[in-house]
């Protein structure tokens, strides 16, 4: 379903098809597994390959980016499609996340 690659600093973790009710839950189960399992990187969401997101799909970013700030970690959105960003924009979560361009937008931070 995903891809997860470890880098220097920070974790990319890769999903791909759509996020929904149907497997919000395992997503969200691997994202929280992925931060508790390192704690000291960040973790970088890249959602090129994410076709739609519905809210059960939204949830589960909310809640890892939860469990990020509570064990003091940096959670990251990028590579957003247009209508993916749309709904992220109606639903001010753009004030929430942490949003790149692209994995080379956040890496040019580190």
């Amino acid at each position: 379903m995903q891809t997860i690659l470890e880098k220097p600093k920070f974790t990319v973790f890769k999903p791909q098809h759509s996020i929904t009710a149907a497997n919000a839950y395992a997503f969200e189960r691997e994202l929280t597994n992925t931060l508790k399992q390192n704690p000291h990187f960040a973790l970088l969401v890249d959602l090129e390959q994410v076709e739609f997101v519905d809210s059960a799909g939204l949830m589960a970013l909310i809640s890892s980016c939860k469990v990020a700030q509570n064990l003091g970690t940096r959670f990251s959105l990028c590579s957003i499609s247009p209508s993916l960003r749309i709904i992220i924009e109606l639903t001010q979560l753009d004030n929430v996340f942490e949003i790149f361009a692209s994995q080379l937008k956040y890496i040019e931070m580190f």
